[in-house]
C-alpha cells in the first residue's frame, strides 16, 4: 500500500520508517527543506534507537521518501496520516498545525474529485477528528463528509523503544467514521497479527489519553506512598512494593508456578517524577478538557500536583542529609527524562539541576546523549553547571552523586569506591548494600543521620 504521512517529527518519522519496513511505500511530507534534505540523505534529525539503520534499509529498498510537495504526495495515495505536533499551551493542546494541514488537504480535495481517507496520528483530545479536522476539510474543500474519509490511529510509542513498539505492538486502535477508511486501515495494518480495536474516532482519541493518564496515576500514587513511608520512618518503600508486586492481580502466577513479571510493575516503583513529551502533556490536556466541560477532574489534578513536586524530594532529602551542601561538589547522572532518548521535555533533572545550581558549591552534569538539549532547556542556570562527556573520572571528585536517569552505563557506578560520599539513587535502581561505604539516599526511605 502507498500512504502519505504529513509531519516528520518523532511520531511521523518513526511511523513512516516502520510502515516502510513492513513493505508499504511511504511518502513523508514536511515543510522544512532542511529536514527534507537531511532525511533524503539518510540522516535522521531526531534520535531513536535503531532509527538510523532502519531508515537506511527502507531508503535502499525504495520504499521511503520525503518531500515538501503535499499535492504530489496526495496524488499518489488514498490514505494520508496527519502526524504534526500538538504542543501544550497552559495545559491545552494547540491544534493550529493539525487544522492547517486539514485545510491544505481540503484545498487539495477541492481541486481533485476523489475520495481520500484522512487519518489523524497526532495525539488530540476526544472529539477533535470529527469536529475540528472535519470542519477544516469541509470548509476548505466545499465537500461534506463522507465525500472524504476520517480516521484516528493513536500511537503508543515509548521513546527509546519506539521501533520495537511499532514492530511488535500489544494492540492497534483503528478509529474510523466511515467504512472506506476502516477498510484502508485494515490493509495498512494487515502485516500485524495482534489485537485490533475498531472504534469510532472519539473513542480512539480517548483510548490514548486514558492509557497515559492511568499509567501516570500509578506513578504519582506510588510516589505519594513512598513519601509517606519516609515520613513515618522505619520503612523502606521497596520492601512495601515487594509485597504489592506479588499480588496476582499485578503479577499473575503462571501455570508452571513462576510469575509473569509484567512491564506494568515498572510503573509501580518510586522516583523523582515522570516527564517526556506524553505523560505530562496528555494528563494536562485531559484535565483541561474535563474542566471545559465543567468536570473538576480532582484525581488528574492530584496526579499532576504530586508529579510537579516530586523532584523537590531530592533537594529536600539532600538538604536534611547534607546540611553543608553549599560546600559540596554534586555530580548529577542522567538528564533526559528516561534512558534511551535525548528528550529532556519535563525531565525531573531540569528541576533538580536548577535547584542544585543555587544550593551546591559546584554542579557537574552528565548524560550520554542529551547534554545539548538539556543545556538549552535549562536556560540561564546552565551557565553555572559544568557539563561533562565522561562521568567516570568525575566520581572521585564528587562529594554527592545523584542518579536521576538510570542509563545502563550508570550501573557501573556500583564498581566505584564511594566511601565517604553521598549516593542519591533517585530512581531506586540500586540496592543500598551496593554502597555500604557511602551514605545511601533515595525516595521512600527516611534519612537516618546527617552527613557532613
Amino acid at each position: 500500500m502507498k500512504i502519505a504521512i504529513i509531519g516528520t517529527g518523532y511520531v511521523g518519522l518513526v511511523s513512516g520508517v516502520c510502515f516502510a519496513a513492513k513493505g508499504h511505500s511511504v511518502i513523508c511530507v514536511d515543510s522544512d527543506p532542511g529536514v527534507v534534505a537531511c532525511l533524503n540523505s539518510g540522516k535522521p534529525h531526531i534520535f531513536e534507537v535503531g532509527l538510523n539503520e532502519l531508515l537506511a534499509e527502507v531508503r535502499e529498498a525504495g520504499r521511503f521518501v520525503v518531500t515538501q510537495d503535499l499535492v504530489s504526495a496526495l496524488d499518489q495515495v488514498d490514505l494520508v496520516m496527519i502526524a504534526v505536533g500538538t504542543p501544550s499551551i497552559n495545559g491545552v493542546i494547540d491544534l493550529r498545525y493539525v487544522e492547517s494541514v486539514a485545510r491544505s488537504i481540503g484545498a487539495y480535495l477541492k481541486a481533485n474529485d476523489r475520495h481520500l481517507s484522512i487519518v489523524v496520528k497526532s495525539t488530540v483530545v476526544p472529539g477533535t477528528t470529527d469536529t475540528v479536522v472535519r470542519k477544516a476539510i469541509e470548509e476548505a474543500s466545499g465537500r461534506p463528509f463522507p465525500a472524504f474519509g476520517l480516521g484516528m490511529n493513536p500511537e503508543f510509542l515509548r521513546e527509546g523503544d519506539a521501533i520495537s513498539d511499532f514492530d511488535k505492538p500489544d494492540r492497534i486502535v483503528l478509529g474510523f467514521d466511515d467504512d472506506a477508511t476502516l477498510a484502508r486501515m485494515e490493509v495498512l495494518y494487515e502485516p500485524w497479527n495482534v489485537d485490533k480495536v475498531r472504534v469510532n474516532t472519539r473513542t480512539a482519541e480517548l483510548i490514548k489519553y486514558a492509557n497515559n493518564a492511568l499509567l501516570a496515576t500509578q506513578i504519582s500514587v506510588v510516589n505519594e506512598i513512598a513519601n509517606l513511608a519516609a515520613a513515618v520512618g522505619g520503612i523502606d518503600i521497596m520492601n512495601v512494593l515487594e509485597g504489592v508486586h506479588l499480588d496476582k492481580r499485578w503479577n499473575p502466577v503462571l501455570a508452571d508456578g513462576t510469575r509473569a513479571a509484567p512491564g506494568i510493575l515498572t510503573y509501580l516503583v518510586p522516583g523523582c517524577g515522570f516527564g517526556g513529551s506524553c505523560f505530562p502533556k496528555d494528563v494536562q490536556a485531559l484535565r483541561s478538557q474535563g474542566e471545559q466541560l465543567n468536570l473538576p477532574m480532582p484525581v488528574l489534578n492530584a496526579v499532576l500536583n504530586i508529579n510537579d513536586a516530586q523532584p523537590n524530594q531530592v533537594i529536600e532529602i539532600l538538604g536534611r542529609a547534607v546540611p553543608n551542601l553549599s560546600t559540596k561538589r554534586v555530580l548529577v547522572l542522567g538528564l533526559s527524562f528516561k534512558p534511551g532518548t535525548d528528550d529532556v521535555r519535563e525531565s525531573a533533572s531540569l528541576k533538580i539541576v536548577d535547584a542544585l545550581a543555587s544550593k551546591a558549591h559546584t554542579v557537574v552534569a552528565h548524560d550520554p546523549i542529551a547534554i545539548d538539549n538539556f543545556r538549552d532547556a535549562l536556560g540561564r542556570a546552565a551557565d553555572t553547571v559544568i557539563f561533562v562527556r565522561s562521568w567516570h573520572d568525575e566520581v572521585a571528585k564528587a562529594d554527592v552523586i545523584v542518579v536521576a536517569t538510570i542509563w545502563p552505563e550508570y550501573r557501573a557506578l556500583a564498581d566505584h569506591d564511594l566511601s565517604g560520599k553521598v549516593m542519591f539513587d533517585a530512581r531506586r535502581a540500586f540496592l543500598p548494600s551496593q554502597f555500604a561505604g557511602a551514605g545511601y539516599l533515595s525516595i521512600g526511605r527516611r534519612v537516618a543521620t546527617a552527613t557532613t
